[in-house]
C-alpha cells in the first residue's frame, strides 16, 4: 500500500545547525531533512553550490559544526512513492523486538527482509518501523545486516545516542557474535582470520566482495561448537563489519556459508535442501556494548530460528545445547 501524499515546495531555509547535528556530513544531514528527494538532486544542488552553509559553497563529506547555518534552496519533495508496511509485515516487526528504552531499538530482524527500501525493494525494517512507530521521529539505523541474515539489528533512537554507537563500532567496543552453519568438516580449530576486503560491481551491477590486499581491514574470529563430516556449527565473532564479511572469510577458507547463493557451492546448497535448509544459514545471535552514564552492559541475544534449528537437528548438530544460541 502507498502513502498517497502531495508533492511539497518548500521556500527557501536558513537553518542553524544545533549540538546533536554536529559532525553530521551536510549530505546525510540533507538525506534527512529533504525526505522523498533523490539522493542524486541532493549532490547536483551540492554540486551546483544552490545548498551553502555560512553562504559558502561545501563539499558532500563537509561535516557540520554546531552554530552554522546551512541555506536550503526550494525544492518539490516527492513522497508519493514512501510505502506503508502490510499488516503482515507490521505484525512480524513489532513481535521481532527484542530490547527497547528511551535510547534504543533492538530487533530480531526476520531473514528475507531488507535493512531499508531502495533498488527495487518498496520498503524496509526501518521504513516499516518508522510507519509503526510514529512516537521515534529520529529512528535512525546503527548498523545493517545482509537481507538474508537474522537476528540483532540496532537502531538509535536519538543522534546523540547515533553517534555513540557509531564511535563503540569503530572502536571494536561492540561484541558481535554470529551463529553459522559451514559446509564440511571444520579443521582449524578457533582460527583467526585476517583478510583485507574490498567492493567490486560486476557488469550486472551486482555488488561482489574479494579478498584484496589492498582492500580495507577485516577480521573474524570463528570458534567451533559441533562439527561432522557435512557441517560444521560455528560462532563468529566479528571484529570488524565490512560487507558479506563472514561469507567471503569461510568461502576464502575453503568452508563456505550453506545456504550462500552468491559465495558458496550451490550443489551443496541443493543437497541441504533434504535438511530442511532454503536459504542463507547466518544468524547474529547475540550484541552487547555499554553506553555512558550507564552501569550496565546491554546484552541481547537473539532466539535461533525454527528453521535453522530444525536443519541442526536432522543434521545431528544440535544436542539440546543449540536454545543458548
Amino acid at each position: 500500500m502507498n502513502v498517497a501524499m502531495e508533492n511539497k515546495r518548500q521556500a527557501v531555509r536558513q537553518v542553524v545547525i544545533d549540538t546533536g547535528h554536529e559532525g553530521q556530513r551536510v549530505d546525510n544531514y540533507l538525506l534527512a531533512c529533504l525526505k522523498g528527494v533523490p539522493k542524486s538532486r541532493i549532490y547536483r544542488l551540492l554540486r551546483k553550490g544552490e545548498v551553502r552553509v555560512n553562504k559558502g559553497r561545501i563539499k558532500p563529506s563537509y561535516r557540520l559544526k554546531s552554530g552554522d547555518i546551512v541555506r536550503i534552496p526550494p525544492i518539490i519533495t516527492n513522497l508519493r512513492q514512501i510505502s506503508a508496511p502490510s499488516a503482515q509485515l507490521a505484525d512480524v516487526i513489532l513481535k521481532s523486538i527484542l530490547f527497547e528504552d528511551e535510547n534504543l531499538l533492538i530487533l530480531n530482524k526476520p531473514p528475507g527482509i531488507a535493512v531499508h527500501g531502495g533498488s527495487g525493494i518498496n520498503i524496509g525494517v526501518i521504513e516499516a518501523l518508522r510507519a509503526l512507530r510514529t512516537d521515534i521521529p529520529d529512528l535512525a539505523l546503527v548498523h545493517r545486516l545482509d537481507r538474508a541474515t537474522s537476528g540483532c539489528l540496532i537502531f538509535a533512537k536519538n543522534r546523540e545516542t547515533l553517534l555513540e554507537l557509531h564511535k563503540l563500532l569503530r572502536t571494536n567496543e561492540v561484541d558481535k557474535r554470529y551463529v553459522v552453519l559451514l559446509k564440511g568438516e571444520w579443521r582449524y580449530g578457533e582460527h583467526r582470520v585476517d583478510m583485507p576486503l574490498s567492493k567490486n560491481r560486476m557488469q550486472s551491477g551486482e555488488r561482489m566482495v574479494c579478498s584484496d590486499a589492498g582492500g580495507k581491514t577485516a577480521t573474524s574470529h570463528f570458534r567451533p561448537v559441533k562439527i561432522n563430516s557435512t557441517a560444521s556449527l560455528m560462532e563468529v565473532k566479528l571484529i570488524t563489519g565490512r560487507m558479506h564479511q563472514i561469507r567471503v572469510h569461510a568461502a576464502q577458507k575453503g568452508y563456505p556459508v550453506v545456504g550462500d547463493d552468491k559465495y558458496g557451492d550451490r550443489a551443496f546448497n541443493r543437497e541441504m535442501r533434504k535438511f530442511g535448509l532454503s536459504r542463507l544459514f547466518l544468524h547474529a545471535h547475540i550484541i552487547e556494548f555499554k553506553l555512558k552514564g550507564k552501569d550496565q552492559k546491554i546484552i541481547v541475544k537473539a532466539p535461533l530460528p525454527e528453521d535453522l534449528g530444525d536443519c541442526l537437528g536432522k543434521l545431528k548438530l544440535s544436542d539440546g545445547r543449540i536454545q543458548e544460541f
